[in-house]
């Protein structure tokens, strides 16, 4: 959070929280001692921002994304919203009435494609070919211009302020004509300034500059950067077997509880273990469901590991739990917050009810 507000500080821009990333809302009381606000992805994260954020910070300010707002959350979306989000000229268009008559002092902004990424995975690149997510230079329509408060744009995941100079050189050349007449830019999400190694003096020039070149206002939305490093998950080995390799049964999932492990994939980090065979032990790290891919990878351990012992996946509270699912009834990882003097407070335990009551 100091980090994020050095960045705040020298370049001027506002960072707010990407929900999507990190909501662990008994947090909220520190993080919004830093930040600015959040920002949602449809009602319910607006909602959690509004309850939960804004209780911490009476100026924080929520803005709503939604690739395509429902006519059925609008209403309550553009009452507890200071900014929302388009995704395109037809649901501004819609809803830009509507909005205005529920709260006059909303602010209007478009998503736009800058059709410029370097994203390292298509799965996660939102200028990919025939994506959905921002207005492409094609298909802006002129007319939206003078209700329009903000440009957005997101085309990072996990990267540094090279990839952002790449993605701002192409969202000029599309958009620039249109800048100037906003009030802000929102840089979107993906930029990983916390991780060691991340330009930051780059990263404040690049927001000055543009700053300074338009006149405008510059928000900065990252989630996994505000948990970046700060959360482990801890596992049980349930059991150990062999089929050609040994492998060790936990009492999580990589389906369940981690499944960017699957989908983007990566290989999470695993303190004490290293890559299959540089260790005198390898095991294959598997989760308990009955899916036959639930499968974390190959590590090597100093030592076999037994029934009982922990493993811990390092860096796991950014993208996991917000996603997780209960999966073949599987209990959901518990949330804890680890305090300086090494006390663990249990946040929130996952009971049977909270399996049962999401079904029916």
């Amino acid at each position: 959070m100091q980090l994020l507000e050095y960045v705040q500080e020298r370049s001027g821009a506002k960072i707010i929280l990407a929900l999507k990333g990190f909501a662990m809302w008994s947090t909220f009381d520190l993080v919004a001692k830093y930040l600015k606000g959040c920002t949602a992805s449809g009602l319910w994260e607006a909602k959690l921002a509004r309850e939960e954020f804004c209780k911490h910070n009476e100026k924080g300010e929520v803005h709503t994304y939604s690739p395509a707002f429902k006519e059925s959350d609008i209403d309550e979306i553009a009452q507890i919203s200071d900014h929302i989000v388009f995704n395109s000229p037809s649901q501004l268009r819609r809803f830009y009435d509507r909005v205005k008559e529920h709260n006059p002092d909303i602010e209007i902004s478009l998503r736009l494609n800058p059709q410029t990424s370097a994203s390292p995975t298509e799965l996660y690149n939102p200028c990919a070919p025939y994506s959905r997510l921002g207005t492409t230079q094609k298909n802006f329509d002129q007319r939206v211009v003078p209700k329009l408060d903000g440009l957005n744009f997101h085309a990072l995941c996990e990267q540094d302020a090279d990839a952002l100079e790449q993605v701002l050189k192409g969202f000029e050349e599309r958009f620039g004509e249109y800048i100037e007449g906003v009030k802000y830019v929102n840089f979107g999400g993906g930029h990983h300034i916390t991780r060691k190694g991340y330009d930051v003096e780059k990263l404040i020039r690049i927001i000055r500059e543009f700053r300074s070149r338009y006149g405008v206002e510059v928000y900065l939305e990252p989630g996994e950067a505000v948990g970046w490093q700060t959360g482990y998950l801890e596992a049980t080995v349930l059991d150990i077997v062999h089929n050609g390799i040994d492998i060790a049964i936990l009492d999580t999932s990589a389906e369940a509880h981690m499944p960017d492990t699957l989908a983007m994939p990566y290989r999470a980090e695993v303190r004490g273990a290293a890559q299959a065979g540089e260790k005198p032990y390898t095991y294959r790290l598997a989760g308990n469901t009955c899916l036959a891919g639930d499968i974390m990878g190959d590590y090597s351990f100093d030592t076999p590991l037994r029934i009982g012992d922990r493993i811990i996946f390092e860096d796991q509270i950014h993208y996991t739990f917000v996603k997780n699912t209960t999966f073949n009834g599987i209990k959901l990882p518990s949330l804890a917050i680890k305090r300086k003097n090494g006390e663990i407070e249990v946040v929130r335990e996952f009971r049977y009810e909270d399996y049962k009551t999401r079904l029916s």
